[in-house]
């Protein structure tokens, strides 16, 4: 008999006003809240597993948490300044790689185009004779 382990039930919030990216791991005994920056207040994280066990995604027991209790004596609840969650996905490298490598290449393409059509005008410019100067030499000769 084979033994599955059950991975944690992960959930990632993005807040722009404070440039932070959450991830809630919702574990068996414990929701274990990982952020890339320390910018929530003690308030602002009570608040904020409030409206997570409100939205179902984490147990509803956490909707009555107490911004006055302490995150290190509460038992159901870590909460980690932690980035070594936040991994690029390959698919998303390799698109970005792609889109680099268009532009560059375009642009290049651009510019020798550019730097090929300023020589030719300068080239032809070169080679052929105003037309005051040729009403000119006609007269003295």
């Amino acid at each position: 008999m084979k033994t599955r382990t059950i991975e944690p039930e992960s959930f990632e919030f993005y807040f722009s006003k404070l440039d932070t990216l959450v991830c809630v791991e919702n574990r068996s005994n414990q929701v274990l809240i990982r952020a890339t920056k320390a910018t929530f207040s003690e308030a602002h994280k009570a608040c904020f597993i409030r409206e997570l066990a409100a939205e179902g995604f984490i147990p509803n027991d956490y909707q009555w948490f107490n911004e006055h209790s302490s995150y290190s004596v509460e038992p159901g609840v870590r909460w980690l300044v932690d980035r070594s969650w936040c991994k690029l996905s390959p698919v998303a490298t390799a698109r970005a790689r792609q889109f680099m490598v268009r532009a560059l290449v375009g642009g290049v393409l651009l510019w020798l185009l550019l730097m090929a059509s300023l020589f030719l005008r300068s080239a032809q410019h070169g080679l052929s004779i105003p037309q005051h100067q040729v009403s000119l030499s006609a007269h003295h000769g």
